[in-house]
């Protein structure tokens, strides 16, 4: 009977032990955002919740910036990985350049990486840049020719484009000439949006 009630508590206790991950040997700790906390393992980051259990292992795309310019509302404002609206951060290297994307609290990619700049969310909203890349053959070396388009947006959660604002022109997409864009439309408030118009300066509009 003593035996039944040992292997009874086991089954029990095995489920848990197996799907918690304790926290350890980490290099910093972020504060709590949204019931989760990033930490951060040399180059790498995960996020653990109020229980202490990792909950989004470590890796290496998670957006943070240890020279985070906190002024900016853009990718260079962020010092260390945050969920805001259920969405952090992501990028990956494209032809050398760094593009942008979200992850959801599970750490799945739920907004492509189509960012050259951009927000985060705020009240179910970002602004940012994003490039459309197009293919148009090959020319006469046999290199292959791409198209880029450029507007500045504001995007809801679920990564559709509510409004598409002025097109961009004259970003450079090799690593040699690249800059990073700044944002020409920015979120005052929930209601209220600036939009930077060529020679005009910035125009405030309700959404």
């Amino acid at each position: 009977m003593k035996n039944m009630f040992l292997v009874s508590l086991m089954i029990l206790v095995t489920p848990i032990s197996a799907y918690s991950q304790s926290v350890k040997a980490i290099d910093e700790i972020a504060p709590f955002n949204e019931g989760l906390a990033a930490v951060r393992k040399g180059n790498q980051w995960g996020f653990m919740d109020t229980q202490g259990n990792l909950v989004i292992d470590f890796r290496s795309d998670l957006v943070w910036n240890k020279e985070a310019d906190i002024s900016k509302k853009d990718v260079e404002a962020i010092r260390y990985p945050i969920f805001k609206d259920g969405m952090c951060l992501v990028q990956k290297i494209e032809d050398e350049i760094p593009v942008y994307g979200f992850i959801d609290t599970k750490g799945d990619l739920v907004i492509e990486h189509q960012f050259l700049n951009v927000s985060q969310f705020n009240n179910g909203y970002t602004t940012g840049v994003v490039f459309e890349k197009v293919f148009r053959g090959n020319n006469e070396f046999n290199l292959k020719i791409y198209d880029f388009k450029f507007h500045d947006v504001l995007m809801n959660t679920s990564g559709e484009i509510e409004e598409f604002f002025d097109r961009r022109y004259h970003i450079q997409m090799t690593k040699r000439r690249y800059e990073l864009p700044s944002l020409h439309a920015k979120l005052l408030l929930p209601n209220l949006i600036a939009v930077k118009v060529k020679d005009q300066g910035w125009e405030v509009r309700k959404l």
